[in-house]
């Protein structure tokens, strides 16, 4: 580079001592400059223009620096008749300055000039649009860019010979200044231009590399290392997965050909949500059926602060499981993909992506809460052959809840789940519950569900069920996680059978979860009764207590423990009220509200309203 252009750095150096010093005009003299240069492009006119002045003013500065100690920089000096700087010290320094400042700008607008050229061509071509737009002031800039470096050169041609004679102009000196300001505007409009422009351009290569995305994840592969290498970006040497459980850095490899449960969520990842599949997770038969990756999903577009580096490094640590070891790894790309394509909107969702890397289920929470890791491998025909197996009984309501209701079944005993925040009608309840069953010899075990969305009051309730032994309870300290746990089940077997086409009118068990989740909704308690795994029966409060209350009339029907929930479904079947109203509450995140739900009642259809609520209990 320098070889080529040493010559018309020379030539150009010559032409403005020679132009300059014979005083030619400023216009002309720059106008005779770009024709010298006509077969360069612009950036490059800039730039030798540049250089040449750089040889002048470099020149210049070392006979100065060395004229007290070097003997050839003092002769040298004299000849030209250099003054003094130091008799003139203060004088030459403003001067000097303002020829800094100009050069300056000078720089900084051959900067932007430059990186319009270094522009990458395969996202916009010279000839669009947007670049004509953006760089059409750009042989104006070159014209100021040698004006002014014409007019730094007439300051240090007009020192030579003035001796102690020097005086300074004060039209040289508003010139400077003049110059400086033209080329710091136009240095803003340019750097403006050059934002623009690099906007189209990442918007570009966004799009070619979003597209390369969706093409990646429609295509097929030998292995998932493409795909997870697309989501995540790492270095040749780089460990960019975090071992939860032997807490260790990994490398992308340890994932190939395995099953790979993405958990994309931002950093408010609710600790109940994370809780139970920490459970969930802990609990496969076989382990390594699958992995799961934590996707943190964090805007790029601004740096984390100290607090969300102490948030991420905390859900990071509290999880058993693959993590990215920083959310900057995950590719913006990606990031957008989640949105756009899986619809990723705050709330968790679990994509499994399969060994070949294909995705297999855009979301396998609701799986995951409902059967657990028997669900493996989560798709959808997994999913619908679940259903067909699947009976309404106490171990697809509660089984998976908690171990006791596992042991409880296994002993054939009768259980009672119920549910509610009435601490009045669930002691009235349990208590007299527990009498009858003491008077039918019942083996009865009843345990606490809450609410949905428990708050303070179910919090209360809770205490005091567990204070006065009115029941079994879910252990205090994860109370609020297993009441979830219990309540969002039911709203996934909602989800799941509405998303393949089941209804309340044709489909048993979306009846029994309708109804579950009515009981929900109302402000009164509810009960559900199951003896075996078959025998079921349930109500709400008013008519559970009406029935109870008449027990002496049908205690003689239950001459067996085990007649004991048959007899109990007829009586409370028996009970008709005049009036009832069923409310059904759909939690927002649910995900398919279905356009109309008819009542398991009474089989009209329910209005259907939108609620939006603030509990604080």
């Amino acid at each position: 580079m320098v070889k080529m252009l040493a010559y018309p750095i020379t030539k150009i150096t010559n032409e403005i001592i020679c132009k300059c010093g014979a005083g030619g005009e400023a216009h002309s003299v720059a106008i005779g400059l770009l024709e010298t240069l006509s077969n360069y492009g612009w950036d490059a006119k800039a730039v030798i223009t540049f250089a040449a002045f750089s040889v002048s003013y470099g020149e210049f500065w070392l006979v100065e620096n060395l004229r007290v100690m070097n003997p050839l920089a003092r002769d040298i000096a004299a000849l030209k008749d250099i003054p003094e700087t130091m008799e003139q010290k203060e004088e030459m320094n403003k001067k000097f300055q303002a020829i800094v400042n100009l050069l300056r700008a000078v720089l900084n607008v051959t900067h932007i000039i430059i990186k319009f050229k270094e522009l990458p061509t395969q996202y916009v071509n010279r000839d669009s649009p947007e670049m004509k737009t953006a760089t059409v002031h750009i042989p104006t800039a070159v014209y100021w860019i040698i004006r002014g470096i014409l007019a730094c050169a007439s300051v240090l041609l007009n020192l030579i010979g003035s001796g102690h004679e020097f005086i300074t102009s004060t039209a040289e000196s508003w010139e400077l200044l003049s110059l400086a300001s033209k080329l710091s505007h136009m240095s803003e409009h340019l750097q403006d231009q050059l934002n623009k422009l690099n906007d189209f351009i990442d918007r570009q290569y966004q799009k070619r590399e979003f597209d390369d995305m969706v093409n990646a994840f429609k295509a097929s592969h030998i292995d998932n290392m493409k795909i997870l290498k697309m989501i995540i970006r790492a270095g040749e040497n780089q460990m960019p997965i975090f071992d939860g459980t032997r807490r260790i850095n990994e490398r992308l490899e340890v994932l190939r050909m395995t099953y790979v449960l993405l958990l994309v969520s931002d950093l408010d990842l609710p600790h109940e949500e994370l809780n139970i599949l920490h459970m969930i997770y802990n609990q496969q038969s076989t382990r390594h059926q699958y992995e799961v990756l934590w996707l943190p999903i964090v805007d790029h577009a601004m740096s984390m602060d100290p607090t969300q580096e102490r948030q991420f490094l905390d859900l990071r640590s509290s999880m058993p499981w693959y993590s990215v070891d920083h959310p900057s790894l995950v590719n913006p790309v990606a990031i957008r993909y989640a949105r756009e394509i899986w619809n990723f909107n705050h709330m968790p969702m679990l994509v499994v992506l399969d060994p070949q890397g294909r995705v297999a289920n855009v979301n396998a929470l609701p799986m995951m809460w409902i059967w657990a890791s028997v669900a493996f491998p989560f798709t959808k025909e997994r999913e619908l052959g679940l259903w067909r197996e699947s009976t309404w009984d106490m171990e697809l309501l509660a089984d998976t809840i908690d171990p006791r209701i596992q042991e409880w079944i296994k002993d054939d005993k009768t259980i009672c789940l119920y549910g509610g925040e009435d601490i009045e009608w669930i002691r009235r309840f349990t208590t007299t519950m527990r009498n009858i069953a003491t008077t039918l010899r019942v083996p009865l075990e009843m345990i606490y569900v809450g609410k949905s969305n428990p708050k303070d009051k179910v919090r209360r309730c809770h205490e005091i069920i567990d204070r006065e032994k009115l029941s079994h309870i879910f252990p205090l300290k994860d109370f609020y996680d297993y009441v979830w746990y219990f309540w969002v089940r039911l709203a996934s077997m909602w989800n799941s059978k509405i998303q393949h086409g089941m209804t309340v009118e044709t489909d048993k068990i979306m009846q029994e979860i309708f109804t579950m989740l009515t009981y929900d909704g109302s402000e009164q308690g509810w009960a559900v009764f199951s003896k075996g795994i078959y025998n079921m029966t349930k109500g709400k409060g008013d008519i559970l207590l009406t029935v109870l209350d008449n027990f002496r009339q049908w205690q003689e029907k239950v001459d067996h423990p085990d007649k004991f929930v048959p007899v109990l479904d007829a009586e409370i079947s028996g009970v008709h009220l005049e009036h009832h109203c069923n409310r059904l509450i759909l939690p927002g995140q649910t995900g398919y509200i279905p356009e109309r739900v008819v009542c398991s009642e009474c089989g009209r259809t329910m209005d259907k309203y939108v609620m939006y609520r603030c509990c604080t209990d």
